[in-house]
Formats: C-alpha cells, sequence, structure tokens
C-alpha cells in the first residue's frame, strides 16, 4: 500500500506524511534498532521509536534506504526538523510525523490492521470483526489490572494487545511489533517451567520478576479441555484473588473468540490453498490480483511430519494435512502472515518468490532458513523446488519439475537437505529419458544379456553396468560387484560370445547405460 494511502486511511491526528519520495509500497511495520544494525526490508514501516536527535534520524533514513523501506516514522519534533527532512528526500526514503500525543502501540495496532486487510483480499476478510473484538478484551482486562495485555495463540503468537502498552518492558515492545513473543523471551519462560503449568492449568497464574523480565499474569484460555491460548498482564506485583478472578471469567469469553477466530482462519486457508491449486492447474485469470510479484518457485514440502508406527512396526500412511499443518506453523513462526500453502496431487506444495538477496518472508532464500529449523527437528524434513519462472502460464511447470526432484528424492537419486531442479539436472534428465524405456520391449544387446542371465544364472548386465560407471578402473568396477578384477575381465570377454557390444562407441555406451538403468542396475 502506498504510504500515503495507508495515512490517509487512518485519518487525521496521528501520522501526517512530511516527505514523500514515491517509493515502495508499504507491506509491514517494524521497529528500527540502529544499534544492532536493523533497519528491516524492502517495504517496510520502520518506526523510530525513541529517535529524536538529528543526527540519528539521518543516520536511520540513510539505513533505511539501504534496504528499500517503504517509509520512516519519526515523532514530531524530529520529523520537522529541517536536517531530517533534507537527508529523507536526499535518501529518497518516504517521512512521517507521529503526533506527540499518539502512543506507538496505538499506532501499530491500527497499522497492522490496516496492512493485514489489505494483504488478505476480500474473500478472507471476515475474522476482521473477531480481531477487533479481543482487542476490545484487551483493553478490558487491561483495565481490571491497570496493565498492559496480550492476547496469544498456543504457538506465542500475538493475536490482540491493549492499547496502553507504554509502560510495559522491552520484551514487550519487542512481542508487539513482531506481533510473537522473541525466542528469548520463551526460551527464559520454558526455562521456569511458565509454559509447562499454562498447558496445564485453568486458573490464573502469578509469574514473578527474574533473569531480565519484569513479573506477569497468565491466564490460561482453553475451551473444555482444549488450549486455545492465553492471556498475558506485565505488572508489578501480584493483583488481588478478586482481580484474578475476573481475569478467569475474561478467559471464558476470549475462548469463544478464538474459537470463532480459529474457525475464519480454516476458511481463509481454504480459500488460499483453492486459489493455488487453481493457478497451479493453469487458470490464472485472477491470479495477478493475489499472487505476490515474480519470479516464482513452486516447492514440495516433505518429511516435517514423522508419522507413528503401527503395532507391526510398518511406518503409518503419509498424514499430508498434517504434513501442511507442520509446514504452515513453521512458515508463521518465521513471519509469513499467509503462507502460500496447499495441497496438490497428494503432496505439500508451496509457491515462493525467488529473487537473489532478498531473504524476506516468503521467498526461496527464506524458505531455506525455514527448512533447516525443520530438519533441526525432523531429520526427514526436505524442499525439492522447480526453476524459477516469470509467468502464471508457467507455474505448471515449475509444478511438475518439484514434483519430478521429490520423486527422484524418494527412490535415492537426489540428496540433500533442500534441493532445486537446477541442482538436480543431471538426475531428472536422466529420469525423462528413461520414462520412455519399455522394458518389456528392449531393442539391442541388453534383452539378450538378460535371457542369458535369466537362464545361466549369470552376471553380466550388473557387469556390464559397473564397467560403463568405472570406464578405465577395472578395480573399481571389480569392486562394485564384488569380484576380482581378473574376473571381470574374464566376464567382460565370455559376454562378447553372447552379443556384439561395441563400448568404443558413445552412442552405444549411452543407450546401453539408460537401458540397464530402467531395469535396475
Amino acid at each position: 500500500m502506498p504510504i500515503a494511502q495507508l495515512v490517509g486511511t487512518l485519518g487525521g491526528g496521528l501520522l501526517t506524511v512530511v516527505v514523500d519520495v514515491g517509493g515502495p509500497t508499504v507491506d509491514d511495520v517494524t521497529l528500527a534498532e540502529p544499534g544492532s544494525g536493523v533497519f528491516g526490508q524492502a517495504g517496510d514501516l520502520l518506526l523510530g521509536v525513541g529517535v529524536e536527535r538529528p543526527a540519528e534520524a539521518a543516520a536511520l533514513l540513510e539505513g533505511a534506504a539501504a534496504v528499500d523501506c517503504g517509509a520512516v516514522v519519526l515523532r514530531r519534533a524530529a520529523a520537522r526538523n529541517q536536517q531530517v527532512r533534507a537527508a529523507a528526500a536526499r535518501f529518497r526514503v518516504s517521512l512521517v510525523e507521529l503526533a506527540d500525543h499518539a502512543s506507538w502501540a496505538h499506532v501499530v495496532w491500527l497499522l497492522r490492521g490496516v496492512l493485514d486487510r489489505a494483504a488478505s483480499g476480500p474473500a478472507v476478510r471476515a475474522e476482521g470483526p473477531v480481531l477487533d473484538e479481543l482487542f476490545a478484551l484487551a483493553d478490558a482486562c487491561a483495565a481490571l489490572v491497570a496493565a498492559p495485555i496480550t492476547i496469544e495463540d498456543t504457538q506465542s503468537r500475538v493475536l490482540a494487545y491493549s492499547s496502553t502498552q507504554d509502560v510495559a518492558d522491552p520484551a514487550r515492545v519487542s512481542t508487539i511489533v513482531g506481533r510473537r513473543v522473541p525466542d528469548e523471551v520463551i526460551a527464559n519462560l520454558r526455562g521456569r517451567g511458565v509454559f509447562r503449568r499454562l498447558a496445564r492449568s485453568d486458573e490464573p497464574f502469578f509469574v514473578p520478576a527474574g533473569r531480565g523480565l519484569r513479573a506477569r499474569v497468565v491466564v490460561p484460555v482453553r475451551a473444555g479441555t482444549e488450549w486455545l491460548g492465553s492471556i498475558w498482564a506485565v505488572v508489578d506485583e501480584e493483583p488481588p484473588e478478586q482481580v484474578m478472578g475476573s481475569l478467569a471469567q475474561t478467559a471464558s469469553v476470549v475462548a469463544l473468540h478464538l474459537l470463532r477466530l480459529r474457525s475464519q482462519a480454516d476458511l481463509a486457508r481454504r480459500v488460499s490453498a483453492d486459489r493455488l491449486r487453481a493457478v497451479l492447474s493453469g487458470d490464472t485469470l485472477e491470479a495477478e490480483g493475489w499472487l505476490p510479484a515474480p519470479p516464482w518457485r513452486v516447492v514440495v514440502l516433505a518429511g516435517a511430519h514423522r508419522p507413528r508406527t503401527d503395532p507391526t512396526g510398518e511406518g503409518a500412511p503419509r498424514d499430508t494435512e498434517h504434513e501442511l499443518d507442520v509446514w504452515e506453523s513453521a512458515a508463521r513462526r518465521r513471519s509469513w502472515r499467509q503462507p502460500l500453502l496447499a495441497i496438490f496431487d497428494g503432496v505439500a506444495l508451496t509457491l515462493v518468490r525467488d529473487v537473489p538477496g532478498d531473504a524476506s518472508p516468503g521467498t526461496w532464500e527464506w524458505l531455506l532458513g525455514v527448512v533447516e529449523e525443520v530438519a533441526g527437528v525432523t531429520p526427514t524434513a526436505t524442499a525439492s523446488a522447480g526453476g524459477r519462472v516469470s509467468r502464471t502460464v508457467d507455474l505448471d511447470r515449475s509444478r511438475r519439475e518439484a514434483t519430478e526432484v521429490q520423486r527422484l528424492r524418494d527412490v535415492g537419486r537426489v540428496s540433500g537437505t533442500t534441493t532445486t531442479v537446477e541442482d538436480a539436472w543431471a538426475a531428472v534428465t536422466n529420469a525423462r529419458a528413461l520414462g520412455g524405456i519399455w522394458t518389456e520391449e528392449l531393442l539391442g544387446p541388453v534383452a539378450a544379456l538378460r535371457e542369458h542371465d535369466e537362464a545361466h544364472h549369470t552376471a553380466y548386465l550388473e557387469t556390464v553396468a559397473a564397467w560403463l560407471d568405472h570406464p578405465g578402473d577395472p578395480r573399481a568396477a571389480a569392486a562394485r560387484v564384488h569380484v576380482h578384477p581378473n574376473t571381470l575381465r574374464y566376464r567382460m570377454q565370455r559376454l562378447s560370445g553372447v552379443v556384439e557390444l561395441d563400448l568404443h562407441d558413445p552412442e552405444t555406451r549411452l543407450a546401453l547405460r539408460l537401458q540397464l538403468r530402467a531395469l535396475g542396475h
């Protein structure tokens, strides 16, 4: 969304565009961390929280320009400084001022709502009212405990938060802007047993301050025995029992909203999957309206779900739906708000952008990190990618290539956690050639050698295959078939009495190798 349109959607009084240079459209909100070199990524609206001095603001604008941010937001005093405005014009970065009375947290809330609804498309916006009600409930909880509130799902993703957040600790600021509890905070709380208690408890409980975090009240949100999420309040001391009881009652209302939200999210997921399946099947008429900018790759995702074994010890059939759920959860944990995922012909597929140097959520470079993370838990997790394409009509080809690579992986012809069709070109080429060979009606000497092996229990086929695979190296060829080199030479001499073979002819060698591979040698 263009920055002027985004600001205009919020109405006057909060944000004002001071310098508009056009630039990339805005699709996300990021908290700037100049001291750590964090300036967001292309298309981000960069929030300069705490940036007040002109020199700091100019440096922030320069960093934003380097990553092609959509715009930078500063407090009014900094944004109206002539030096800062000149820097924005010089670095070609749009500059937005935030009113002095405005809360950063409240503005983030409003911006997130506008951007999410703009990105979701008309078919999946039904969750908007539910989210608005969750934010209202967060404000109601905040009034009960006089403290900032977040409402989170079971994956520690932030669904809503109260408008009073300015008094919160730094971890809370990072949580709200990133819409997920930071990994180091999760590790801190897990180490103290908070999540274990949260998963088992029905009642609110107090978590004392410690390990760099302020004290918190945690309220489990359940529907019957099912854990749906939680309410978190940053407090200075444990609230009275009456307040804890009121929070518990509020949790039952939040549970109803989370159930509605999950139902609507399931609908949105089905709509997204249907659209993706349609475009991968060649129906590209409406694709331009919702697909990200090209170029793209289609990727088969597999192995993330480890099926249980049945009592006989055999592996259970592959659960593709569960497979897709695991990958979607991993993608959302890595900030892809609306993953493009679907099941197509029994396999889990995703569509990602592939622009060299771009590692933003939903890109191939980003997906490499996601697969590595999943493989760290489930070593069988893999990604098999089709070729890079720039036209929607070519997406079906990329899908077929991704499926080819996955099939070769299944039979051991392709290795590695992540593989593109470009990486596996030799195996793919051979597999395509083998696909045209009818083993029941073989031409040439291989058919005669097969008949001889079957009739006389010889091993001429595997001997020729070893000879071809190790040209000029009889020792390696002999080791391949577990015989002495002299035995190998003897076999090669003997088989010349069965068929005529010109192993000096390159076309003969190629045809022999393809037929032998088709027979499994």
